[in-house]
């Protein structure tokens, strides 16, 4: 009897815990679709909330938003959460970066590596190139401001070809010269088509950070709390990391 009743009990537990269960939704900017999904596994078996992802650049997530998207977490650039923050999206305040993300440079896998730790060397592999490829977003943007730096930027310039984030590694892939492309490090590893050949040293370095915020009016709002938390946690960090988010 003791043991039925003790079946009973483990049941009723199990059962109360599936009913409290919930599933939230999280907007994120795409450079961080390598390393959270296993941070979202790793949430759900310690917390047993599930967490869906979707994954877009951070002006793509601002536009859907400013549709009328909705969300329980939003995880961008911090210039656009003080931008809904003002717009009554998200709550006002102090949101740190969790995590950054910098640039790199990207060829096909059976690409031989390239020398890029000082300006003169990055300078002459991209003179090198047949094909220069970026983004229009955030982190093109900023590479079109290294190749002025580098004072190469009219030079390259018949062989820059930009493109929405989504499209920008297909034209590496279908190329048949010395085509390189300049995009975030996370994307560039999960990659299996590409090979990261380098980065800009230092000083020619830029970074994206990302911070995590509830949306306002989240349906699961404890939830969406206990997750940003998480992302703090040195298990969700040696998830970042092996991605290669800093």
């Amino acid at each position: 009897m003791r043991s039925i009743l003790r079946a009973i009990v483990c049941l009723a537990v199990l059962l109360a815990g599936a009913a409290h269960a919930a599933t939230i939704k999280v907007l994120c900017d795409g450079p961080l679709a390598p390393a959270l999904p296993a941070i979202g596994d790793a949430f759900r078996k310690q917390s047993g909330h599930q967490v869906e992802f979707a994954f877009a650049p951070s002006p793509v997530i601002r536009k859907r938003i400013a549709d009328g998207e909705t969300a329980d977490v939003i995880i961008i650039q911090p210039d656009f959460i003080a931008e809904l923050a003002q717009n009554g999206k998200v709550p006002a305040g102090d949101h740190p970066a969790f995590g950054r993300v910098g640039i790199g440079l990207a060829a096909r896998a059976d690409a031989a590596p390239r020398d890029t730790r000082t300006p003169e060397a990055l300078k002459q592999v991209l003179l090198r190139a047949d094909t220069i490829v970026f983004n229009n977003v955030a982190s093109g943007n900023y590479f079109a401001k290294v190749l002025e730096r580098l004072g190469i930027a009219e030079e390259v310039k018949a062989k820059i070809v930009r493109t929405n984030p989504a499209e920008m590694f297909e034209a590496i892939v279908r190329g048949t010269g010395d085509d390189i492309a300049a995009g975030t490090i996370t994307l560039i590893r999960a990659d299996k088509r590409l090979r990261l050949i380098g980065a800009p040293p230092a000083e020619l370095q830029s970074y994206l950070s990302y911070a995590a915020v509830p949306m306002v009016g989240a349906q699961n709002p404890r939830v969406a709390n206990d997750f940003i938390r998480f992302l703090w946690t040195p298990a969700a960090k040696a998830q970042l990391a092996a991605a290669g988010v800093e």
